[in-house]
This record gives structure tokens, C-alpha cells and sequence, in this order.
């Protein structure tokens, strides 16, 4: 004969560990925060099932460019700093980066957080960050997803991800097919790390070297978390002008697999780069990683930006040009190489 199963008191979602009224009560701050991203374009509310953009008819014949990327293992530093905005702008500034290679112009950025338990003053930090570095950038936050999934994160971690949608003009796209040999390589100073490469950094400074987050290192000139909290850095404001005037031939943004992997994809067929290193001043970070681990030059180069964090190729008639852009915007740049025949590959000298 079955047994009725055991009575028990009522049982609700908060007790599983998701609280929704403490969910809507950080969304309602997420809501102002997005709200002061807001550009023309933003046709719906935040809390919608969808967000709704027009893209502006100025455009004759668009092309909507997208992304989507995260943070990677610098989380695991923001955890352990407590610092947690600077991740939301490292991720914009990303997906901005990536888009901005093929010419686009940001319209939106959506965002998803995924968190054990939902601690309201952390995720308002991280969208606080994701909110300011999207006005920096003259792109709309216009919704996302908090989630609150109990168990699968441990304590006081969380996961972040964005999507990025960009507009171009079809005609001004930038493929790399006007590429040609002789081309000047320019690049753009990073502002260190960016957010590759982390989990050979966090090795090499938390287990070889032993250091804490709060260690003053001589070498680098700073404590260790400082360093590697330093924000990914935007290139939209420097080069949008230079995108209009379609004085770039080809971009490569300088992620994971550093200049090594990340220049080729730009190239066309028949072409390769020849990469002058010491043309561009070195990191101390970079230099006291590869001095702590003794790292081949070559892992070097395939993990890390290594000072480096935008490349742009420039047809010699145009070099001018773009310097003159570069200045006026406040942007450093270095010549740092030249396209020259071949399949599609970097080699250094």
C-alpha cells in the first residue's frame, strides 16, 4: 500500500535561493543606470522581453555588425579586490574594440550576469561600469539578463557576458582587401593586460611569485591588483574619425593570441607582416612576467598584447593623413612594422 509522502511547511522560490523581489528591486537601479546610456535610437523601456533600436536613416545601405565576449579569469582578481565596476567598462570596451575593426559604429549593448546569490550593491558596480563606459562610447545599454542561479556559482563569484551591435556603411566595410604590399603598420598603446592572458598572469604573480593582490612590486611600479585592474581600453573615440575618412586599410584589435594570431586574420591572401619589436616602449608588466616564469618570447607574443592593443595598417599615401587624426585626437601611435608578401603571417625582426 503507497505511503502519503511526508507533510512539510510551504516551501517558495526565496527558500531554493532566488529572491525576486530582491531581484527587482537591484533591476529597478539597473533601469536608471541604462537609462543614461539612452541615444535616439532606444525605441522600448528597459524590462521589455526584447529591446527595440532604429538604426538612423542617414545610412544608405547598413550593415549591422555584432559580437559577443566576456571578461575571462580577471574576474577572479575583481573577486578577490572587491572591485567590481571596472569589469563592466573592460567589457564594453571589448566588444566595442572588436566591432570597430570591421568600421562599425556602436548602437547597443546588452549584457548578462549570472551570479549563486544576487548581492544587489555588486551587480549595480558592475552595470554601473557597463553604463559608463557605454556613454563613453556613444552606445545605448538597452537590457540584459541578471540571473540568480543558486549552486552553481560558488560564494561571492559571478559570471559576466555582453553582445555589442554595431552599424556601417556597406560600401566603407573595412576586409583588409585594400591591403597592399608596402603598407605601414601603426600601433596603439595598450593600458596593460586588457583582459587576456589573466590565467598565465595570475600564475606566474599568485603562485610563482607568491605576491598578494596588495604587494607593491618595485619592477612595475605598483601593487599587483591595481595593475591588473587597469581598464581595457576604448579605441572608438580616436579612430572614428579616421574611419570616416577611410584612411585604414585594416584593423586588428590585439586579444587573445596576442599580435601573432590576431594580425593575420586581417590580412589577405599573399600578404604577411614584418613586426619591428623594441619599436614601441615596453610594459614593465610584460617584462617582470616573462622574467618571473622565464616565458619564451614567443609565448609572450601569442598571450599577451605586450603594449600593443589596436593595429592598424595604412597605405603610405594616407600615413599622413591618419597621423594628423591620431594627433588631433590625443592618441599615441608608434610605426611598428610594414606589410610585405607572403602567406598571411607575422614575422618579428
Amino acid at each position: 500500500m503507497a505511503q502519503d509522502p511526508p507533510k512539510t511547511a510551504s516551501v517558495t522560490y526565496a527558500d531554493a535561493g532566488v529572491n525576486i523581489d530582491r531581484a527587482n528591486r537591484t533591476k529597478q537601479r539597473i533601469k536608471y543606470l541604462a537609462h543614461k546610456t539612452f541615444t535616439k535610437g532606444v525605441l522600448s523601456e528597459i524590462g521589455g522581453f526584447g529591446g527595440l533600436f532604429s538604426v538612423a536613416k542617414t545610412y544608405l545601405d547598413p550593415v549591422l555588425v555584432s559580437s559577443v565576449d566576456g571578461v575571462g579569469t580577471k574576474l577572479k582578481v575583481a573577486f578577490e579586490m572587491k572591485v567590481h565596476h571596472t569589469v563592466g567598462a573592460d567589457l564594453v570596451n571589448h566588444c566595442v574594440n572588436d566591432i570597430l575593426v570591421q568600421g562599425a559604429a556602436p548602437l547597443f549593448f546588452m549584457d548578462y550576469l549570472a551570479t549563486g546569490t544576487l548581492q544587489p550593491e555588486v551587480a549595480e558596480k558592475v552595470v554601473e561600469g557597463i553604463a559608463e563606459a557605454c556613454k563613453h562610447n556613444g552606445c545605448a545599454l538597452i537590457g540584459g539578463e541578471t540571473a540568480e542561479m543558486p549552486g552553481f556559482y560558488p560564494e561571492g563569484e559571478y559570471d559576466l557576458a555582453g553582445f555589442i551591435l554595431g552599424v556601417v556603411e556597406k560600401g566603407k566595410i573595412i576586409t583588409g582587401k585594400l591591403v597592399e604590399i608596402g603598407d605601414i603598420i601603426i600601433g596603439l598603446p595598450s593600458n596593460g593586460l586588457h583582459t587576456n592572458g589573466y590565467s598565465l598572469a595570475r600564475k606566474l604573480l599568485f603562485e610563482v611569485a607568491k605576491y598578494s593582490p596588495e604587494t607593491y612590486v618595485n619592477e612595475i611600479k605598483n601593487k599587483v591588483g591595481n595593475e591588473l585592474m587597469r581598464a581595457h581600453k576604448s579605441y572608438w573615440p580616436s579612430l572614428k574619425k579616421l574611419v570616416d575618412g577611410e584612411v585604414i586599410s585594416a584593423m586588428a584589435h590585439i586579444t587573445g593570441g596576442g599580435i601573432t594570431e590576431n594580425l593575420p586574420r586581417v590580412l589577405p591572401r599573399g600578404m604577411s607582416a614584418v613586426i619591428e619589436l623594441g619599436s614601441w616602449p615596453a610594459m614593465p608588466i610584460f617584462e617582470h612576467l616573462q622574467t618571473l616564469g622565464n616565458v619564451p618570447q614567443d609565448e609572450m607574443l601569442r598571450t599577451f598584447n605586450m603594449g600593443v592593443g589596436m593595429l592598424l595598417v595604412i597605405n603610405p599615401k594616407k600615413f599622413k593623413k591618419a597621423q594628423t587624426l591620431l594627433e588631433r585626437a590625443g592618441e599615441k601611435y608608434y610605426n611598428v612594422g610594414r606589410i610585405v608578401k607572403g602567406e598571411r603571417k607575422v614575422m618579428y625582426s
